[in-house]
């Protein structure tokens, strides 16, 4: 992939009129204020880009403690907990996003004017295209972080808000427009011009491909409200398979460990990363995949049994949440588990690993107490166990994991030294940022032969090409054909194989030992009730696998598309916050069901910016009516689940 190029400084006069904008009153500014000629449309695509790409101020808000939360691939908090922060929404859609809308915008107007007067070059047209399909990605950002957006907005008019469903009909038919339009013989163009697109260099032919590919993804959004859109879209983007289908046409862009816009959005040293329990728990089991055909010689010893759940803490760990994991830590490494676990995250004290985050002196062991006074009427600790962390597996729900008056320590819980974490590849900034791969087309496929549309292939060849894709990625494919074929059951009742369609048992029995007296004891796993799928009484069936899969594939890179599925399907299973305190920003969440799922319990938008009703009343009182419902964080979108 391309680094990008800044050429801020290149577009002049015209972007300075409106990218020191940061009120929604700003979007009805023409964007072009000085005259065509004096610009050109691959600058505006440049900076669009660019910002998208996100500075770590935004992505340490947006991507990190927004969309990694609300997706579940960092422990949820925050809007994860009902809890958003206006600061940063605000930051978001005032300073960011309408910027890069308003930069696209003035660069196809651009070229919409030099195409007119007759001074546009050769390659102005095709420019315009890919301008296009970078729009419709920027608008369903945009529209699926917050709901009805202008369609008509950020091109010098009065915006008029419109709704979701409208917002997605426009886009796809700009996607279909856009990629029929592109001429694929235009390719001899200059260094300079090339270096302005930092995803393909102005390959338009990987243009089209991400085009195609994006109205894939769009259109199966629509899949449970829309049925039929979703349906004849899908199927007319795919139809002459010229989609992201390999390695070489994936959209990404290059990252760096500074603070500019190509800055890695998972840079900042000070949020660990680690796995959550929701991927835990997806991927325990799944594909049976040893552990002990995995990991180093010296990490062999500490691989515990099948069926083994580790040390029970009763009253020390949350168990007011419908993780099946709840009350454990599992002193060891998983006897299996899926080997992609072990290239995106490390085990804890694995010093000699070259991608191990921290250093040899951090702290991994922490005690398990009660707060309890001592003679002089101070609290001090009465330690009731001393737990090491290093060469262990552990994930844990987020919320509330005290009860009120309850004194007692966990210093585990939190211990960035005990868990599992992301590898430093994905956060020294020497990556590249995938806004959209390969394996999210053929699960994209998977799905819709699922659902019965006419696709280029069967269900059964896309999702394994899918998982191929991802675990070539990974570096794992030497395990992928005893993967594929795999009918064991993840900690969740979903496995691999897709011939194997069994609903696993209720339950399954399991073997612990006691946190606090070390005696040995069995109990039984309830594998959880995903009442938001089928009303839960569905694990294993293909739609389960193949997002399940999905999700797996898109982390690190693509919290927001994992956020969408679940909005839009309910899929994967996403445990409930822990509620020993009640969740105050969460009051659906109760003491009597917190065993079941519900929307209520998970973020489905991000609130509008506060300046937003204070600056355009009117405007504002439209969006929410187009909403649907309050702006709120519980306010399903119109694609997503509404019960």
């Amino acid at each position: 992939m391309r680094k990008i190029i800044k050429k801020t400084s290149l577009v002049g006069g015209v972007l300075l009129a409106f990218l020191s904008c940061s009120e929604f009153e700003e979007l009805n500014i023409d964007p072009v204020a000085a005259s065509g000629d004096q610009v050109q449309i691959e600058y505006f695509i440049n900076n669009s880009i660019g910002g998208a790409q996100m500075d770590p101020h935004i992505a340490e808000r947006v991507f990190v403690l927004y969309w990694d939360r609300a997706s579940r691939m960092i422990k949820p908090a925050g809007i994860s907990a009902g809890s958003p922060n206006d600061g940063w929404s605000s930051d978001y859609y005032n300073g960011y996003i309408s910027s890069w809308l308003r930069n696209i915008n003035a660069g196809i107007k651009v070229a919409d004017q030099q195409i007119e007067v007759g001074t546009a070059r050769e390659h102005t047209p095709n420019l315009k295209q890919v301008a296009r399909i970078w729009r419709a990605y920027l608008m369903s950002e945009m529209a699926d972080n917050f709901g009805p957006i202008p369609v008509d907005g950020f091109q010098g008019v009065n915006p008029e808000y419109s709704d979701v469903k409208t917002v997605y009909y426009y886009i796809l038919e700009e996607l279909k427009e856009a990629t029929s339009a592109l001429d694929l013989g235009l390719t001899n163009h200059s260094d300079a011009l090339r270096d302005l697109d930092p995803a393909y260099g102005y390959d338009y032919a990987k243009w089209r491909k991400y085009g195609n590919s994006l109205r894939m993804r769009l259109a199966m959004r629509l899949s449970e409200v829309d049925p039929a859109k979703a349906q004849s879209e899908f199927e007319s983007a795919v139809a002459g398979s010229d989609f992201i289908k390999e390695a070489g046409d994936i959209f990404a862009v290059e990252e760096n460990n500074g603070w500019d816009n190509f800055t890695g959005v998972m840079t900042r040293p000070w949020y660990n990363q680690e796995i959550t329990a929701t991927l835990n728990n997806l991927m325990i089991g799944l594909g049976g995949i040893p552990s002990a055909d995995v990991l180093s010689a010296a990490q062999q010893a500490y691989i515990k049994p099948a069926n083994y759940m580790g040390l029970r803490f009763d009253e020390h760990f949350a168990l007011k949440t419908n993780d099946p994991s709840a009350g454990y830590f599992f002193d060891g490494i998983q006897n299996t588990i899926d080997p992609r676990a072990y290239k995106i995250y490390t085990v804890p004290g694995d010093f000699t690993n070259p991608q191990y985050m921290g250093n040899s002196d951090e702290k991994s062991t922490g005690v398990i107490a009660n707060i309890v006074k001592d003679a002089d009427g101070k609290d001090v600790d009465d330690v009731l166990a001393t737990l090491n962390g290093a060469n262990t597996w552990n994930a844990y729900a987020g919320g509330n994991w005290v009860a009120p008056g309850k004194k007692i320590k966990n210093e585990m819980v939190n211990l960035a030294g005990a868990l599992p974490r992301m590898v430093k590849k994905y956060r020294n900034g020497s990556s590249e940022r995938v806004f959209f791969a390969s394996w999210e087309s053929y699960f994209l496929i998977a799905e819709a032969a699922v659902r019965g549309w006419t696709v280029p292939m069967g269900g059964k060849e896309a999702y394994e090409q899918g998982i191929a894709d991802s675990f070539a990625y990974n570096g794992t494919s030497s395990q992928l054909s005893d993967y594929l074929t795999s009918d064991d059951y993840s900690r969740l009742g979903t496995s691999v194989s897709w011939t194997h369609t069994a609903e696993p048992p209720v339950s399954v029995a399991v073997t612990y030992k006691d946190g606090y007296t070390g005696a040995a004891g069995t109990a039984t796993l309830n594998y959880p009730v995903n009442n938001l799928y089928k009303n839960g009484t569905v694990k294993n069936d293909l739609l389960t696998k193949i997002i399940t899969q999905k999700f797996i594939a898109q982390t690190p890179w693509l919290p927001l598309e994992t956020w969408n599925d679940h909005r839009r399907l309910g899929l994967p299973f996403f445990e409930n916050l822990a509620i020993e305190t009640p969740l105050t920003n969460m009051p659906a969440l109760t003491d009597g069901n917190y065993m079941t799922s519900d929307i209520k319990f998970f973020p489905q938008r991000l609130k509008y910016p506060s300046n937003f009703p204070n600056n355009i009343p009117g405007g504002y009182a439209q969006a929410v009516d187009k909403l649907g419902g309050p702006d709120d964080v519980f306010t399903p979108l119109w694609w997503a689940q509404q019960e």
